[in-house]
């Protein structure tokens, strides 16, 4: 039986111990490095932090520190619950308080939490002998949990278990295609509290690889480029904006070193990736599709000799379930569609969450149970409004709700109106998302009024969510135009931006 995510840790610092590991503003570390910092923090964790306090904050800086810290607490048999240093303290507060955690755990000092947790600085500790040993560890042991937009002001919580975890690689690793070796150099571009960086740290240290971060106050896309240019990347996992930012550069660029290009997070546009394929002309691309809920992703569609893939409305298909994921398509009143019919996409696994973290009402809508392929299977409904073709090919067309892809991260414009709202009090608002000139996504709120400043709102919102939530335009009309049943016509809406 293949090992555990755990057992490869330990396998793989070990072999790989004098490779490199992490490269971090061009400073590189060992695997030895890593499994040093990790040991000191180790011990850290087991002075400060009682065996029963299972789920811990982090701060996802771009440090070895932070990575050595997620570590570390797994192999104290903890969860990591990342809080990202930019985030409104009151949302993180709810976070953590959600979970029931009392420590942050942070390689720099943080303004604000002292009061109401017990802050633990893992920079500059005292060092330890080397020790990776697990200690309490089941693969029922939560891994992390990560929070996503809700729709009324207050995150969801993922939890997500090794278990989850093992059954992600797993699944991977049964397509040899996206086996990663140890000579690879894997970038690195997302933020840890975003579950497809799973893929992109965890994936490649597992197999002695090295990974390259970005340094959260660079250019993302441009510093993408220099690496891929001057670092020789072999192993790539982006968001789809990142090409639309480098197209002016794409006659520049003809790197014969990548070998693998992945994206996901967001709809992947035909003809841009088919443009991206010429500046990588030896490399396998894919199109990746997975909910947090789902544990990183699900599907892959393959672009490998195929200059013309499958597509709706130009945005390339989701591709096939990976080994062991149960997909289907139904109908509102849960039949399962037969193929090319237009429905909503459920999945069921091994890598399914066990529910939201303490939401018993969402966990009844967005989760059901029935016979599937001859058993009692447990789906969890995404949301997501697909067709999946004779050749079990899925395509996505929409969401059914309110929510969508901001660089990569998955909103619910509801939460956006909701703090609007509390702050303009009785005046209608909406969220619509729009497309800018480089065919990236941003959002745009609509205000039912007269214009006036809106300095005071976006302060507002800036104090309750995350920097990707933040409108980048905001817009008045006089009357919201309404639908037969008198709500307000979103479509319409978005038809007149």
């Amino acid at each position: 039986m293949k090992m555990g995510v755990i057992d490869q840790i330990v396998e793989s610092f070990s072999k790989y111990k004098n490779r490199p590991a992490l490269c971090i503003r061009k400073e590189t570390y060992t695997y030895e490095d890593l499994s040093q910092s990790i040991s000191d923090i180790r011990l850290l964790i087991r002075e400060h932090i009682p065996l029963s306090h299972k789920h811990i904050g982090i701060m996802t800086n771009d440090d070895v520190e932070t990575y050595a810290t997620i570590f570390a607490l797994w192999l104290e048999g903890k969860a990591y619950i990342p809080i990202t240093p930019t985030t409104p303290l009151e949302r993180n507060s709810f976070i953590l308080n959600e979970v029931g955690s009392n420590f942050v755990l942070s390689s720099e000092k943080v303004d604000g939490y002292d009061k109401d947790y017990s802050v633990l600085i893992t920079s500059d500790i005292q060092s330890a002998e080397i020790n990776l040993e697990p200690s309490e560890f089941s693969e029922s042991n939560l891994a992390y949990i990560l929070f996503t937009s809700g729709s009324t002001g207050t995150p969801k919580g993922v939890p997500i278990t090794f278990k989850n975890l093992d059954s992600l690689f797993r699944a991977l690793d049964a397509d040899s295609r996206h086996k990663i070796f140890s000579e690879d150099k894997c970038l690195q571009m997302f933020e840890l509290n975003f579950d497809f960086s799973l893929v992109t740290f965890l994936y490649p240290l597992l197999n002695g690889a090295s990974i390259y971060t970005i340094p959260k106050d660079q250019i993302k896309y441009f510093y993408i480029y220099k690496l891929i240019l001057e670092e020789k990347l072999t192993y790539l996992v982006m968001v789809p904006s990142v090409i639309h930012y480098l197209r002016p550069y794409f006659s520049e660029i003809n790197e014969l070193e990548v070998r693998y290009c992945c994206f996901g997070a967001a709809p992947l546009d035909a003809d841009i990736v088919l443009e991206w394929k010429k500046c990588i002309p030896n490399a396998i691309l894919y199109n990746s599709y997975g909910p947090t809920e789902y544990t990183v992703t699900t599907t892959y569609y393959s672009l490998e000799n195929n200059d013309t893939p499958k597509t709706r409305n130009g945005v390339v298909a989701l591709g096939k379930p990976l080994d062991k994921v149960e997909a289907m398509v139904i109908d509102e009143f849960q039949n399962i569609l037969k193929p090319g019919e237009e429905g909503e996409l459920c999945l069921a696994g091994s890598q399914l969450t066990s529910g939201y973290w303490g939401n018993s009402q969402k966990n009844k809508e967005s989760f059901f149970t029935t016979v599937y392929n001859g058993k009692e299977q447990r789906f969890y409904k995404t949301g997501d409004l697909c067709t999946m073709d004779e050749e079990q090919d899925i395509t996505f067309i929409g969401r059914k709700d309110f929510q969508v892809k901001i660089r990569g991260y998955r909103v619910e414009l509801s939460e956006i109106e909701f703090y609007a709202k509390e702050k303009l009090s009785k005046t209608n608002v909406i969220g619509i998302d729009i497309t800018n000139d480089l065919g990236n996504t941003e959002i745009a709120l609509i205000i039912e009024s007269d214009k006036f400043d809106v300095s005071d709102l976006e302060k507002h919102l800036k104090n309750k969510l995350p920097d990707y939530m933040i409108p980048t335009q905001y817009k008045f009309m006089k009357e919201f135009p309404l639908n037969a049943n008198g709500k307000i016509n979103r479509k319409v809406i978005k038809n007149i931006l």
